[in-house]
């Protein structure tokens, strides 16, 4: 769901950089050969990781959730000169897709890509984070929260995309699993004091923080 005009929506992807094209190209294959096309990033949302990362320069990223790779080429594209980004996948059905179009960037040697359960990946990476994105399930979106914590640094970055929840978060009638944790996701990070944290409505909706 968007939350602004399509019009509006329009303006601003003709006056943000464009996609490069191999991400264009990833756009297009998405959409065509791949189910539930909805959870691509796409230009704005990618334009904005990417932004982002140049803004950090950090050292190590680390996504839960990879999709078809989008979202971790655009946050490869400011990691810092030996940087690297772990993105972490369920999905095996979607392994050779990612594979091949992260095989045709010239970013690919920065890109660990795991296919596995993260909750069982992410306590076995000993180095710490700097910025963490997590795009995964959202009913253990609290969980992968708790579990990245403590291994990302005093000043480092948490984003989760989805947040809004294609505005069900704000109606009270919508009791479904998924909108109740992303409920109680917002509120968790909302009391943490441990956080400064600003939710964006871009896209379907964006938590970005910073640890204290």
């Amino acid at each position: 769901m968007e939350f602004i005009p399509s019009d509006i929506d329009k303006y601003c992807v003709e006056h943000t950089t464009p996609e490069n094209d191999l991400l264009s190209k990833l756009n297009r294959e998405t959409h065509a050969r791949v189910l539930q096309s909805r959870m691509l990033s796409g230009h704005l949302q990618g334009r904005f990781l990417s932004m982002l990362s140049y803004m950090i320069q950090p050292k190590l990223i680390l996504e839960i959730g990879t999709y078809t790779g989008y979202s971790a080429l655009c946050l490869a594209e400011g990691l810092a000169e030996n940087g690297k980004i772990i993105t972490i996948d369920v999905n095996e059905e979607l392994e050779d897709f990612v594979r091949d179009f992260f095989g045709q960037s010239p970013l690919n040697e920065k890109i660990d890509f795991r296919i596995g359960n993260a909750k069982h990946i992410i306590p076995i990476i000993g180095d710490s984070f700097d910025l963490v994105f997590i795009d995964a399930d959202k009913l253990n979106y609290t969980n992968y929260y708790d579990l990245v914590f403590d291994k990302v640094r005093s000043g480092g970055y948490i984003i989760a995309d989805n947040v809004l929840w294609s505005g069900k978060v704000s109606n009270s009638s919508a009791k479904d699993k998924d909108t109740i944790a992303i409920r109680d996701f917002n509120k968790k990070i909302q009391d943490d004091e441990r956080v400064e944290n600003i939710l964006l409505p871009i896209r379907d909706g964006l938590m970005v923080l910073r640890k204290k």
